[in-house]
């Protein structure tokens, strides 16, 4: 995903909206890691707790391992900060090493490949749903004991990925610059001239393909082919409103980026450092999507790369990606438990009225077009 470089309420709505978005059959292949913490479990070759024994058993092999490698996890992204810091207090026996949180989900996977073998390479990655589906053969097949609550269509079945925390592709603006739009058309109109960006590159991050998701099914166009959205796009940039600048939380508080193409749980943080920004998610077709857990199948840490995954799935955390303003992927088994945060959770956008998420088969065809089409469109 790029990261800052990087309606009815939904809950489980978005999944609802899926269908067959994740039928995989393909498996990542355990790598030949030392058994964790010195006992004679193969931490790497884990599928689920059960295979270390207990929950117990599993924090005592993290613990041992001493260190956690995350990549592209920006604090200000739907309340990381407060996540990775509660696992810190959580666990202070193992050192969280953050690295590069502003790259894209491609650069995620970039770096694992680069750092095989190495102690420097990510344990855990935090993707879109394109290059997951893209690179199924790095990740190591790992069930959260709060499985059975996912749905079934945010999850490859063998937990190769799975869906965590998701929302609506919207636009922020800065209102004290800008009227709100009223619908896709109005960000061609010379009011926005060199004001309109999105949130990385299409073809590499999770956030900017779905801007051109939404700008498809905007234009009247399906999500069996982006090319309405392209053309938007390609119109942007000839009016001359297109901005390209890679927005971060400075280029908001600064005005550079006055308005922005993202998730709607990342426009609404700005409003802390922006008074005047404001969010709006379309009438009509909304882009709705989740991002991604997995396991990097040479993770140098295999337990505690586990034990992280069991932490992200637990009630605490898919509570804490609700006050960061996203949907957990659990919400809808939560709420009918009574363990969500009711308050966070009713305080969440309305949703649009009709909600899309891409299949599968969608998402391949469409990283493909991008990648042929893209660059000329905008350039």
């Amino acid at each position: 995903m790029a990261r800052f470089t990087r309606r009815a309420r939904i809950g489980a709505g978005i999944a609802l909206a899926t269908t067959a978005v994740l039928a995989l059959t393909s498996c990542a292949g355990a790598t030949d890691a030392p058994a964790a913490g010195g006992s004679d479990v193969d931490a790497s070759a884990a599928t689920s707790v059960a295979d270390f024994g207990t929950f117990a058993d599993l924090e005592a092999a993290a613990k041992a391992e001493g260190s956690l490698n995350v990549i592209a996890l920006p604090r200000d992204w739907a309340n990381y900060g407060e996540i990775l810091d509660l696992f810190a207090e959580k666990y202070p026996e193992i050192t969280i090493n953050e690295a590069s949180p502003d790259v894209s989900s491609a650069e995620e996977i970039q770096a694992a490949k680069t750092n095989e073998g190495l102690d420097t390479a990510p344990d855990v990655f935090d993707i879109g749903l394109t290059v997951a589906l893209q690179n199924t053969d790095v990740f190591a097949p790992y069930k959260v004991q709060t499985w059975e609550d996912i749905p079934a269509e945010l999850k490859e079945p063998t937990g190769l990925f799975v869906g965590d925390y998701g929302g609506y592709m919207s636009i922020g603006y800065d209102s004290s610059k800008f009227d709100a739009p009223a619908d896709l058309s109005d960000l061609l109109s010379a009011d926005y001239k060199g004001a309109v960006a999105i949130n990385g590159d299409p073809t590499q991050a999770g956030a900017a393909f779905a801007a051109v998701g939404l700008a498809t099914v905007q234009s009247d166009g399906t999500l069996d082919d982006f090319q309405p959205g392209i053309d938007f796009f390609s119109e942007l940039q000839k009016a001359g409103n297109l901005l390209k600048v890679d927005v971060t939380t400075a280029t908001i508080a600064s005005g550079e980026t006055p308005v922005v193409f993202d998730w709607d749980y990342l426009n609404a943080s700005h409003t802390a450092d922006n008074k005047d920004w404001k969010v709006v998610v379309f009438d009509g077709t909304g882009y709705a999507g989740y991002y991604n857990q997995a396991i990097n199948a040479d993770a140098p840490h295999p337990a505690a790369a586990r034990l992280w995954q069991e932490f992200l799935y637990s009630d605490e955390v898919q509570n804490l990606w609700l006050k960061g303003g996203a949907r957990p992927v659990r919400m809808e088994a939560m709420t009918d438990a009574g363990t969500i945060d009711a308050d966070l959770a009713a305080a969440l956008p309305e949703a649009p009225e009709e909600t899309v998420v891409p299949t599968e088969e969608q998402s391949t065809n469409a990283g493909t077009l991008l990648g042929e089409k893209w660059a000329s469109a905008v350039q």
